[in-house]
Parts: C-alpha cells; sequence; structure tokens
C-alpha cells in the first residue's frame, strides 16, 4: 500500500515536472517569435533611416541648392565695394552713456545715415515708398491708470468690441 502510495505521488510529480517543462517551453518560444519580430521592425526602421539618410543628403547637395537658387531666386552677386571699411563704424558710445541708455545698439542703429547706393542683393524698394516712421515714445509704467485701458490702433473705430484670449475670458469668469 505504501508502494502504491510512492508511486502514485512519482508519478503526479511527474506530470507537475513535464507541465512545468511544457510551459517553460512554450514561454521561450513566445519569447523567439517576439524577439524575431523585434529584429525584423528593427532592420526595417534602419533601412528606412538609411533611404531618409540617403534622400537628405539628395537634398542637401549645393549643386542642386545652386541650381535651384538661380532658378528660383533673383539674387546678384556681392560685389566687393559693397562692404563698407572698418572706419565707417560708429563710434562706440561711452561708458556713461551706456549706463544712462537702455539699448544703446539700438540708439546706434538709428542715429545711422542711410547708405548711397544699393547694398547686398536684394531689389531695392520703389523709390515712392517711404520705411514706416519709428515710434520712439516709450510705454507709460505699468502702474499708471492709462496702462490699464486698451490702446486704441488707427484701424480700430471706437466703440468696436475687442476679442478676449482664453486666458482674459476666464479671468472674466
Amino acid at each position: 500500500m505504501i508502494l502504491r502510495f510512492i508511486n502514485i505521488v512519482v508519478i503526479g510529480a511527474l506530470v507537475l515536472a513535464a507541465s512545468y517543462v511544457y510551459r517553460i517551453k512554450y514561454e521561450s518560444t513566445v519569447q523567439a517569435e517576439r524577439l524575431a519580430k523585434l529584429r525584423s521592425e528593427l532592420r526595417h526602421e534602419r533601412d528606412l533611416i538609411a533611404t531618409l539618410r540617403a534622400k537628405w543628403g539628395e537634398l542637401d547637395n549645393p549643386a542642386r541648392v545652386e541650381a535651384l537658387s538661380k532658378r528660383f531666386l533673383e539674387l546678384k552677386p556681392i560685389a566687393p565695394t559693397q562692404f563698407d571699411p572698418l572706419d565707417r563704424l560708429p563710434e562706440r558710445p561711452a561708458d556713461d552713456a551706456r549706463a544712462a541708455n537702455d539699448d544703446p545698439i539700438g540708439n546706434m542703429i538709428g542715429n545711422l545715415e542711410p547708405p548711397e547706393g544699393i547694398t547686398g542683393s536684394i531689389l531695392a524698394p520703389p523709390s515712392d515708398a517711404a520705411p514706416p516712421p519709428l515710434e520712439t515714445t516709450p510705454p507709460p509704467p505699468p502702474d499708471s491708470p492709462s496702462s490699464a485701458a486698451p490702446e486704441m490702433t488707427p484701424d480700430a473705430a471706437p466703440g468696436e468690441d475687442e476679442a478676449l484670449s482664453p486666458a482674459d475670458e476666464d479671468a472674466n469668469r
């Protein structure tokens, strides 16, 4: 009787061991298939990257870019006389002028004389078109009552409703 019980236990253990080995084999087969699929996808992505790099090299070819620029842009070659010598640069402002001024470079640019002729390779604007005047008045301080009211633009008529941004709409609720 004990011998039969031991045989039944051993047979049960063999069945459990066989099912465990089968489960491990099945999981390893699934992992191997997944690995093969990932390797295939990786190879496909590398092929796509190689194709895109080849296409980028073709599009970035300097000869192609030069041909397109000659075909579609109306540029003229730069002449050596278009560059100003260094002695024509404006003088650097004094240190105290820099401290008193918020934007010394902007003021230097604003005070430059217009060039005598056309410089660069861009076509000159028609002589009847005047450039818009630069606004030189500083904005009002943030704590002044005029800064709370919206500014009127020349194209906005008085009494027109102004559109509010989503943040302003949320603030008004």
